[in-house]
């Protein structure tokens, strides 16, 4: 794996993880909890697999590329999901996922 590859893949995860856990907690505090609910589930999911990615990818795991090829099939479902919502925290998600999918989609096929 390319060194600068896995540096900028490093940086999307972890921004990835913040913006999660981030909208995670502000969905967490809307009204109508229903609607976000499965926003909710999901930037849940997507931080915890990003997280897992993120200690493959600091560890030089034999497993990197298939967690990876996870990561960016959590992150695409959690974007568009985050991209339903006009919540600034969930488009914020949205786009941090995306780009955490395509550094992952890069990466894994790498």
């Amino acid at each position: 794996m390319n060194r600068t590859s896995v540096e900028e893949t490093i940086l999307a995860v972890i921004d990835c993880i913040r913006a999660s856990n981030h909208c995670f907690s502000k969905c967490l505090q809307e009204e109508d909890l229903l609607m976000v609910s499965e926003c909710i589930r999901l930037t849940k999911e997507c931080a915890e697999v990003a997280t897992l990615t993120l200690n493959a990818l600091e560890t030089d795991s034999a497993f990197t590329r298939p967690i990876a090829a996870l990561c960016a099939q959590v992150c695409d479902t959690c974007a568009v999901e985050c991209g339903r919502h006009l919540y600034d925290h969930c488009q914020r998600c949205s786009e941090a996922c995306l780009r955490c999918a395509e550094a992952c989609r890069h990466l894994s096929a790498a």
